[in-house]
């Protein structure tokens, strides 16, 4: 189930949340882990990632400058969430949007969306949401690229949550170097494994030849 919402602007300023039923020590470290997160996203960072938090995943989107939040059970379908979060985000941008960006913006000055956020999170949180998947997924983009990272790696280990597209290019130039030598490998084997017969039949050929001419 989606367990808690909250709103960003990219600069750190927090803009709207969910008033939540569960204030559980545990949901509380995962809006602490939040605030982490949001200083490690730049200008070029991925705009949909999954991070795995313990028993809870934390899901982003990030459009025109707002990064949207939601925290929910790990077992919770990604697409689900991230389907709310379109959700989310489209309404947040239809009626704040031009606002939210103002530069005399208070913190959390636009709670009043709990109450669009609360109507949707129950619609996702029905049980119907699981059977209407497949409709949900007309409005969402493939999830294959949502990138996934892991807690631990991005808080105590410092990575990053930059654009992976070069990665993907050194991976890709790779395999590709990979490729040809593989395609090297197999030909000198094949080179090793007939060209003593090649070589055998080519003077076996030479001597019929050369006898034939002499005996002309």
């Amino acid at each position: 189930m989606v367990t808690s919402t909250i709103i960003f602007r990219t600069d750190g300023l927090p803009l709207s949340g969910s008033v939540d039923d569960d204030n559980s020590p545990e949901l509380l470290e995962q809006k602490k882990k939040i605030k982490v997160i949001v200083t490690k996203i730049s200008s070029n960072a991925e705009p949909k990632v999954s991070i795995d938090s313990g028993a809870y995943t934390i899901n982003y989107l990030i459009l025109n400058s707002i990064i949207y939040f939601c925290i929910c059970d790990k077992n919770y379908p990604k697409k689900l969430a991230f389907s709310y979060l379109s959700e989310i985000s489209t309404e947040f941008n239809n009626s704040h949007g031009a606002d939210a960006m103002g530069s005399n913006v208070r913190p959390y000055q636009f709670l009043s969306f709990d109450s669009f956020m609360s109507k949707t999170k129950k619609i996702y949180q029905d049980s119907r949401a699981q059977s209407n998947l497949d409709k949900l997924n007309s409005e969402l983009e493939d999830v294959k690229k949502v990138m996934n990272k892991n807690i631990e790696d991005l808080l105590y280990r410092g990575d990053s949550l930059d654009s992976m597209s070069d990665l993907s290019f050194k991976l890709r130039d790779e395999t590709k170097k990979y490729r040809k030598a593989a395609q090297r490998i197999n030909f000198e084997a094949l080179l090793r494994q007939y060209a003593p017969v090649a070589f055998v039949s080519l003077m076996f050929v030479f001597l019929i030849w050369y006898i034939f001419l002499r005996r002309g």
